[in-house]
């Protein structure tokens, strides 16, 4: 009768369990973020709160103000104006639709060499309009659909991130008891290995922490380097947002690609195909080198693994995979060394 009152009462936490996964489901990105950020700025929140007199919740809620100023604001602002952008483009397909090309523009013949090609052979797409926007009219919706797609997909994004900030507070307000309870939680499953497996986990994030962040600052500043010597104006804008893109796959070529075209609409064509080789090269090429090596400097795990958790993780999750990839293989890695050292161990003793 104990083993079946034993066997309900598991059964039943389990199904407690399931259910209260399946209710924080919409939330699982936006608490991963919130605990990603507040664990990397956790000696933020220590100092602080020492500074405040040991008041966490007061602590927690100057340093969420913090990041809602240095993080959330900047973005949202970016997120509209790209919105605002995709919106002009997607208006700008259908005057296409319905009107037809617009008059050519002067740059177009200004380019050397092909600039008159360009120009006649912009004027002949335009008289023979009516049937080349038959023919590409289909086309033009997908590319419509596609860009109203990311631009809900931008206000989504803004949303999460709106989310994360809220939830950082309560991460920093609640983080030392979250804790606690992980590692009660994980030692009644694996033992005494418990807390080895938490400071694994947690170095492993830290590491991926600061190989994001520290690859966004190198693009940024040899973003800053390029824009200066190229004369863009803004330069350092432009550099401070070319490391808030930085953080997501992809970003900076958001910055550095409108540049190189703002050149050559401007005639200056030796420095835009200069600032093209710097931005494909320097700027996103030091991507593929730094990042990897910052990750994997300080811990024992091997190159390759780390290699094949970041882009394996952001193939197969998103950008959050470009945490859960590494952490999930550095777990794999020191599970099967564990198992190996131990059967290595059985067999010293037959």
């Amino acid at each position: 009768m104990l083993n079946n009152d034993r066997l309900l009462v598991q059964i039943l936490l389990l199904v407690l369990f399931g259910a209260s996964l399946w209710v924080m489901a919409p939330f699982w990105s936006a608490l991963f973020w919130g605990a990603v950020l507040a664990f990397a700025s956790w000696p933020l929140m220590r100092l602080l709160t020492r500074w405040l007199n040991g008041r966490e919740s007061l602590a927690a809620l100057v340093l969420t103000l913090g990041w809602m100023l240095l993080v959330a604001a900047p973005l949202v602002w970016l997120g509209l104006n790209l919105a605002d952008h995709v919106r002009d483009a997607t208006s700008f397909i259908k005057d296409v639709q319905v009107d037809g090309l617009p008059e050519a523009p002067a740059w177009l013949g200004a380019v050397p060499l092909v600039g008159e090609r360009l120009v006649r052979v912009w004027n002949s797409i335009d008289q023979q309009g009516a049937a080349v926007i038959v023919a590409v009219k289909p086309y033009l919706g997908q590319v419509g659909n596609w860009l109203l797609a990311r631009s809900a997909q931008i206000g989504s994004g803004m949303l999460e991130l709106t989310l994360s900030i809220v939830f950082v507070f309560f991460f920093y307000r609640d983080g030392p008891r979250l804790a606690a309870f992980v590692h009660s939680l994980l030692e009644r499953l694996i033992g005494d290995r418990a807390g080895y497996y938490i400071e694994l986990v947690a170095g492993t994030v830290q590491r991926v922490v600061n190989g994001v962040i520290g690859t966004a600052a190198a693009q940024a500043i040899l973003a800053l380097i390029g824009f200066l010597i190229a004369g863009v104006p803004g330069a350092l804008v432009l550099g401070i947002v070319t490391f808030l893109l930085s953080l997501i796959p992809m970003g900076p070529p958001l910055v550095w690609i409108p540049a190189t075209a703002w050149l050559a609409w401007k005639g200056e064509y030796g420095m835009a195909v200069f600032l093209g080789i710097w931005g494909t090269f320097i700027i996103s090429g030091v991507d593929n080198v730094l990042k990897p090596y910052l990750i994997s400097r300080g811990g024992n795990l091997p190159l390759v693994i780390v290699l094949l958790g970041v882009f394996g993780g952001l193939i197969a999750f998103g950008f959050i995979g470009l945490f859960i990839g590494p952490t999930l293989l550095a777990v794999a890695y020191s599970l099967l060394t564990d198992w190996s050292k131990s059967q290595g161990r059985v067999e010293d003793r037959r």
